[in-house]
């Protein structure tokens, strides 16, 4: 313990006596650590960001649907007592809002003008609660009721597309189970979400219509939001065992793969670069470490002479490097800690890149990204610079036990 308190006194003292060094060794590694919590603090929250587009913009954190269907992609396939299912559903511990829904391939037409839709077949009542396509979105005219037989819902850009408004009457043709069917649909109101791309995908119709025009009853999927959307693991392994007959619970991951792999690959990439700046910084250190050492060769040659251990000398640097380490995490929480506070508190205006806030997979995206904010930075800033600067010094401390003292003071 005696020595202990000994040399981290003769530590802090060696640095002090290089104060220059010592202060843009300091700042080095709190410049590189504070680029790195910037990094992790902007990776987590356009994460959670696009997790939360992507979940509410209509494939939920949590979907269940036919066995088949990961396989098949098959929309004519349907739950098994899908009704009992919702309830249980909506009594699930970490469930914040779930709905019913089918969806067809089909044709819309109005006069000569025609255009391919994928038609959403819903529950009124609870759409809006899980797609913001519906709750941010203007509208002209107004939405579903449970009780609208013939109505349909359109996005803009299709109404532009047919050259149809308000109370015109659209020619649906849907595919059933063996033939095609074909039904007249009233406008009943026009989504305009701001995307002139996802505008033309919008054609939503009651489940109650779908069934009665293709004659295919029932739901083909049941798509939830998670108060958080962390503990999808959790709650999936909470509703497998309520699903009855084919149902299957899957993840957003398997509903858009490849978007799955492309946030992955970004996390990834963002990940990579992170480390190559910690990196670059930890060389940095090791060269202003091994410089030093060199210097106070004959100083470690009298310390050798005078009977300390080379495995002492070793703690020595160790512990300069600690210090130093020490040092830089409080300059990365002052500097990256700033920066992350903005970023959470302020944000990035998306709209300045994405005119649309469109994503990939017609995925709405929200205006602004904000940082991730929180203690998690103090101990990311500690662990970062500690372990790069300590990492850094290991070259120089064994550098520093193998200077053989007779040498060293010939030399001098």
């Amino acid at each position: 313990m005696k020595f202990g308190t000994v040399l981290f006194k003769y530590a802090s003292r060696s640095l002090t006596r290089h104060t220059r060094r010592t202060a843009i060794s300091m700042t080095g590694v709190g410049v590189g650590c504070a680029m790195a919590l910037i990094a992790l603090s902007w990776m987590n929250g356009a994460f959670e960001m696009q997790v939360r587009a992507v979940a509410e913009s209509g494939s939920g954190h949590l979907m269940i649907v036919h066995r088949d269907w990961p396989a098949m992609r098959e929309n004519t396939l349907r739950l098994t007592d899908w009704e009992e299912t919702l309830a249980a559903i909506r009594t699930t511990p970490g469930v914040r809002a779930c709905t019913a829904r089918a969806r067809a391939n089909g044709l819309l037409a109005f006069g000569n003008r025609s255009s391919g839709v994928q038609v959403m077949a819903l529950l009124p009542e609870h759409e809006s609660e899980v797609n913001r396509v519906v709750s941010r979105s203007r509208i002209e005219g107004r939405y579903l009721n449970e009780e609208d037989p013939g109505a349909v819902v359109i996005g803009k850009g299709l109404a532009k597309r047919l050259n149809v408004e308000l109370d015109d009457d659209l020619y649906v043709t849907l595919p059933g189970t063996d033939d095609i069917h074909s039904a007249m649909l009233r406008i009943v109101g026009v989504l305009d979400t701001g995307s002139q791309d996802l505008d033309l995908t919008i054609c939503h119709m009651t489940l109650a219509n779908l069934e009665s025009i293709t004659g295919i009853p029932g739901a083909g999927e049941i798509t939830m939001l998670l108060k958080d959307h962390n503990d999808i693991n959790t709650v999936k392994e909470r509703l497998e065992t309520k699903m009855p007959g084919n149902n299957l619970v899957i993840t957003w991951k398997t509903v858009l793969p490849a978007l799955a792999s492309g946030m992955q690959g970004d996390k990834a990439l963002m990940r990579l670069l992170t480390a190559i700046v910690i990196t670059v910084v930890a060389l940095g250190i090791m060269s202003a470490q091994l410089t030093a050492v060199l210097e106070r060769r004959a100083e470690f040659a009298i310390l050798s002479a005078l009977g300390m251990k080379s495995g002492q000398i070793t703690r020595i640097i160790l512990v300069e490097s600690l210090i130093i380490g020490l040092g830089g995490a409080l300059i990365a929480l002052l500097v990256g800690g700033s920066a992350a506070w903005y970023l959470a508190s302020t944000g990035i205006n998306l709209l300045y890149f994405n005119a649309d806030a469109l994503g990939p997979s017609n995925i709405l995206l929200d205006p602004r990204i904000y940082g991730s904010f929180g203690p998690w930075l103090i101990g990311y800033a500690a662990a970062i610079s500690i372990t790069a600067t300590v990492a850094a010094s290991l070259y120089p401390a064994w550098k520093a036990a193998q200077i053989d003292p007779a040498d060293a003071l010939r030399t001098q």
